[in-house]
């Protein structure tokens, strides 16, 4: 389901899932694998549930991985595998129908999570997606902050929990993130959950069209 062919709905009726994974790298493709799952089930502004679990990689961890997030191998040795989350995953996800996927940077989230559904035989419904990197750069220009990471942006936006590599933390401080940029694009006149789903493109399109070429002037000739 498209983002045009799914229903409409005031940003106000969406129900969201905020997500955040913690990795053993930067990759599945290079054997990385998720350790951590954190994510928040919100409407209307109002948390409805979340769902919290770390996950055993199947292998060590490396050092800087331990050092950035301060999950050990210890701490994961007696966690459920990715395959035993899953359908524990989708059950609190919910319909594509009715969830719009929320992450920061969500095209590495969901890489990885597309990457053990397929592994496992499961496939990834096909959720529209808002990812609060884009989403922010739409309401928020260098002038308002230095970059888009989501550090920056939590302090931007003074959301309740810092974010600190963990991953329902950091899930939650990317709820205040969302909320402050439905906010602002209230500002652009953007109320629905596709509008602003297509609000990068739109904006482009207007940078587009306001761009004028300066006609080419010659010099005058000297004698």
């Amino acid at each position: 389901m498209s983002a045009i062919e799914a229903p409409d709905e005031d940003l106000s009726s969406v129900t969201f899932v905020v997500l955040d994974l913690e990795t053993s790298g930067a990759s599945p493709q290079s054997g990385s694998a998720i350790t951590e799952i954190g994510a928040v089930k919100v409407c209307g502004g109002q948390v409805l549930g979340t769902f919290k679990t770390f996950v055993n990689p199947g292998t060590p961890l490396p050092p800087f991985i331990t050092e950035l997030t301060g999950i050990t191998d210890e701490m994961l040795q007696d966690a459920p595998q990715i395959q035993s989350v899953l359908p524990l995953l989708f059950e609190f996800l919910g319909s594509e129908k009715t969830t719009v996927f929320v992450a920061h940077n969500a095209p590495f989230d969901l890489s990885f999570l597309k990457a053990s559904a397929a592994l496992h035989g499961y496939l990834w419904p096909n959720f529209r997606v808002i990812d609060t990197v884009k989403a922010a750069r739409f309401v928020l220009t260098k002038d308002d902050v230095a970059n888009y990471q989501l550090g920056t942006l939590a302090a931007y936006f003074r959301t309740e929990i810092s974010p600190n590599h963990r991953a329902l933390d950091d899930a939650l401080a990317t709820v205040d993130v969302l909320h402050g940029i439905i906010e602002r694009m209230g500002t652009f006149g953007i109320t629905t959950i596709n509008q602003m789903i297509n609000a990068r493109a739109k904006k482009e399109r207007t940078n587009n069209q306001r761009r004028v070429i300066a006609p080419k002037v010659s010099k005058p000739k000297t004698e």
